[in-house]
């Protein structure tokens, strides 16, 4: 189960961060959750999306330069040490992260934390053996506009 995330590059000037949003916005497509870094010259937008085809064609249609990758949404307890133990379980299996961000939904004291891994077929098999919750898109929407 893995989830299609967009990656937006982004000239790093006022203004630039509202255009991909609005093109967005104007073609009906939600942002469930949305991570920006960036260095002098540029960022990359990284964006979760329900619809990430709609909204892949409506910002290339913008001339929006966009990546598609594939990413995990790992269900992790929010408390204190809740991703230290998925943490561990990439360790112990030597799986590189590549980057990672959360964003907190508050129903039944869970957390979703986005992963982007060198080898995301390896950490899904992984983290299923381990019993920990992955989600499908379609849970992530369910969980987000609740």
């Amino acid at each position: 189960m893995k989830l299609n995330q967009l990656s937006v590059f982004l000239e790093n000037k006022p203004g630039r961060l509202s255009e991909p949003c609005k093109v967005l916005a104007d073609a009906g497509v939600n942002i469930l959750t949305i991570s920006l870094a960036d260095t002098e010259q540029f960022g990359i937008l990284r964006l979760i999306v329900p619809d990430w085809q709609k909204a892949k064609n409506a910002l290339e249609k913008a001339q929006c330069v966009v990546n598609v990758t594939e990413v995990v949404a790992v269900e992790v307890e929010d408390k204190p040490g809740g991703l230290q133990n998925v943490l561990q379980v990439m360790e112990q299996a030597q799986l590189n992260i590549e980057y990672m961000y959360a964003f907190t939904f508050r129903r039944e004291n869970k957390a979703i934390i986005v992963f982007r891994f060198e080898d995301p077929d390896t950490a899904v098999k992984l983290l299923q053996q381990k019993a920990l919750k992955i989600l499908s898109s379609e849970e992530v929407c369910q969980r987000v506009e609740g």
